[in-house]
């Protein structure tokens, strides 16, 4: 009988990268969502047709909703995925963050106690928790120090879910995930927001951000960030249950780059100079800047056998691709 994966944060860029992996895999894969009156699913649209897909309505701050679903589904494998994921929301909503990033792992962690303990449960940890970093590159060991409500609510859930295994010897594992992006991710992610722009000026559309059309606003682009793609750090997710015994694991490439360099590849392969587009606005900084992450994932390359699969370029240029297609429709 194929294996049963829940997945919260279904809708997001990582759950529908994860959805599609597992369904390839033969699982029947239900998603947790939100009901909410904006259409959420266009990440997840073309798996609506899968008969091994199912998507069940449910919320991590709400325990009734997730026992539900884990005792009608019984799964052999839950994937928690969902937070409130922009660090720079956080701010402007410290208590909401701290309730679904970090009170939500709570509630995923007790329903599986209760109803299916023997089921494999993964945590979506977060590069953010080591903030201001006592050592580069940053490995499993690292001290953490959080410079935003998000990277504090992430250290809680990464410590409820370690003391969920100590203490109840339940399967639970944490994937301490540097930035990982793709033509799925979020405009008001940085990333997206350069490679959108880039695309609209290219084509002569208003980027909407000021009455310059051409226009692009950003804050520190002197920030650097270990980036990778979304997909290959969904498939070390999997690769994380399907270990014998539960560990956490650091997944990044091992490579450093700066908002700046994601400037100029964007830009550069639109034969464009970023420098001619972008100016510099207090607004997009945050109240505590994170400088420099950068992740040393030896364990999971040796343990795992995980190895990323697409390059910096190959990821920007994967991003502006498709932001060019959706904006010549």
């Amino acid at each position: 009988m194929s294996k049963c994966a829940l997945i919260t944060g279904i809708t997001g860029q990582d759950g529908s990268y994860l959805a599609e992996i597992l369904l390839e895999k033969g699982y029947r894969v239900v998603g947790i969502a939100r009901r909410v009156s904006a259409d959420r699913e266009w990440r997840i649209k073309h798996l609506r047709d899968n008969k091994n897909f199912m998507l069940e309505s449910g919320d991590i701050t709400d325990s009734g909703s997730i026992t539900r679903i884990v005792r009608a589904y019984q799964p052999d494998e839950f994937y928690n995925l969902a937070a409130q994921s922009f660090v720079g929301a956080s701010w402007k909503e410290p208590y909401h963050t701290g309730m679904v990033t970090g009170m939500g792992v709570t509630v995923c962690l007790e329903a599986l106690r209760n109803e299916k303990q023997d089921c494999k449960f993964y945590q979506a940890s977060s590069s953010e928790m080591f903030g201001k970093v006592y050592e580069i590159p940053q490995t499993e060991l690292t001290p953490f120090h959080p410079r935003s409500p998000y990277g504090v609510a992430k250290v809680y859930g990464y410590w409820i879910t370690r003391n969920y295994r100590e203490s109840y010897g339940m399967f639970a594992t944490n994937g301490i995930l540097f930035n990982h992006e793709s033509p799925r991710r979020g405009l008001e992610f940085v990333t997206r927001k350069i490679t959108d722009a880039a695309a609209k000026i290219k084509l002569g559309i208003p980027t909407g951000y000021t009455n310059r059309p051409d226009e692009l606003p950003l804050g520190n682009i002197l920030s650097k960030r270990d980036w990778g793609h979304a997909r290959d750090f969904m498939e070390a997710a999997h690769l994380m249950l399907q270990q014998d015994e539960p560990d956490d694991y650091v997944i990044a490439t091992g490579k450093v780059h700066s908002i700046e360099d994601l400037l100029n590849v964007a830009f550069t392969k639109l034969g464009l100079n970023w420098k001619n587009h972008v100016t510099r606005d207090e607004r997009f900084w945050r109240p505590a800047e994170v400088d420099l992450l950068l992740g040393d994932s030896s364990k999971a390359r040796t343990k795992l056998g995980w190895e990323p699969r697409h390059t910096f370029g190959m990821l920007v240029d994967d991003m502006v691709e498709a932001d060019l297609r959706r904006h010549r429709v």
